[in-house]
C-alpha cells in the first residue's frame, strides 16, 4: 500500500533536516517538501535549480541573502502558535543563504518544476489574510500565504487551526481531477497536497481519513507533531483530538494555482447545520504582531 504518514527523521532539539518527502517519495509528479531546524548562526545555502520555491518560517528569525535580493530579519512568532506567519518565494535558479538569527529557527521549505519566472517576494503578516471557515465544532482559522492569484506558477501554500475536538476539511473535499466548466472556470483542480502537522502540546495528535468515491482508496492515519500526511487523491477531512489545538500547514501544487474541489455529496448538507462560530477561533491574530 503506498505510504501516506512521513515521520520525522530527527528528535525536538536537535538540527537538521526534521522532516522530508520528494515527489518520488512519494509517488507523483512535481511536491517537495521539507522541514529544517537551524540554531543560532547556523547557515544553510542552496539553489533552487529548475524549481520555484517557498520558506514558511514555523518559528524563528532569519536573514536571507542571494542573487535575486537581501532580506534581514524575517520572522517573529518563536512558533506557529505565537503569530502570524512570514514566508518567501523565490523564483528558479535562485541561489541563497539563510542564516538562523534566533535561538532556534525552524521553516518549511516546499519546491515545485516551474516554467516560469515570477519575481521573488517576502511575506508578512499583513499580507496574510485570515479565514474564519465552517462553524460548530467544524470551525477553523485559515491563514492564506501564497493563495491563488500569487505571483507564482504553482504553489498554494495556506496554514489552518483546528481547535481540539473539531474537524477541518470539511465537509470532505477532494481535488484530483482537473475540471472546467463551459465559461473555461476551474471548478476542480487536480493537486498534489501535504499535510504538515504541528500541535499545542507534544503529545497532541489529529485522525486523517483519506478516501476516494469508490474506496479504491480508504485509510485513516494519526498525525503527531511534525508529521508530514501525503494526499495524493481522494477526500481528506481531519479531526483534532480533544484538549489539544492542531495546527497544519499545506502545500499544493498541480493542474492549476488554484484550490477549487468538489465536496463529497454524501457529506455537505452539515453546512446547514452550521448557525456559531467557535469563539477559540481565531487562534493567532495579526494583534500578536504589535504585542
Amino acid at each position: 500500500m503506498r505510504r501516506l504518514l512521513i515521520r520525522p527523521r530527527i528528535r525536538d532539539g536537535e538540527a537538521g533536516v526534521v522532516v522530508r518527502v520528494t515527489a518520488e517519495e512519494a509517488g507523483w509528479e512535481l511536491l517537495n517538501v521539507e522541514v529544517r531546524r537551524l540554531f543560532r548562526g547556523e547557515t544553510w545555502t542552496h539553489e533552487t535549480g529548475r524549481c520555484e520555491a517557498a520558506l514558511v518560517l514555523l518559528g524563528g528569525r532569519c536573514d536571507l541573502t542571494s542573487d535575486r535580493g537581501t532580506w534581514r530579519g524575517v520572522g517573529r512568532r518563536p512558533n506557529v502558535f505565537g503569530g502570524m506567519p512570514y514566508a518567501l518565494y523565490l523564483p528558479r535558479h535562485t541561489r541563497f543563504t539563510l542564516t538562523a538569527t534566533s535561538g532556534v529557527l525552524e521553516l518549511a521549505h516546499c519546491w515545485v518544476p516551474a516554467d516560469e519566472d515570477h519575481p521573488p517576494r517576502l511575506v508578512t503578516p499583513r499580507d496574510v489574510e485570515i479565514e474564519i471557515r465552517g462553524g460548530g465544532n467544524a470551525t477553523r482559522q485559515i491563514n492564506a500565504i501564497i493563495p491563488p492569484g500569487f505571483g507564482c506558477q504553482r504553489i498554494v501554500a495556506v496554514e489552518v487551526y483546528t481547535p481540539g475536538g473539531n474537524w477541518s476539511s470539511y465537509p470532505p473535499h477532494k481535488h484530483d481531477t482537473h475540471t472546467v466548466d463551459a465559461s473555461g472556470r476551474i471548478v476542480e483542480a487536480d493537486l498534489e497536497e501535504v499535510y504538515l502537522y504541528q500541535f499545542d502540546r507534544p503529545s497532541g495528535f489529529a485522525l486523517q481519513r483519506i478516501y476516494t468515491p469508490d474506496r479504491s482508496l480508504d485509510v485513516a492515519v494519526a498525525a503527531h507533531h511534525n508529521d508530514i500526511v501525503l494526499v495524493p487523491e481522494g477526500y481528506h477531512p481531519v479531526s483534532a483530538a480533544y484538549g489539544y489545538t492542531c495546527y497544519y500547514l499545506n502545500f499544493l501544487a498541480g493542474s492549476a494555482q488554484s484550490l477549487a474541489n468538489t465536496e463529497d455529496p454524501d457529506h455537505a448538507w452539515v453546512k446547514e447545520t452550521w448557525i456559531a462560530k467557535d469563539p477559540r477561533v481565531p487562534v493567532v491574530t495579526h494583534a500578536m504582531e504589535a504585542a
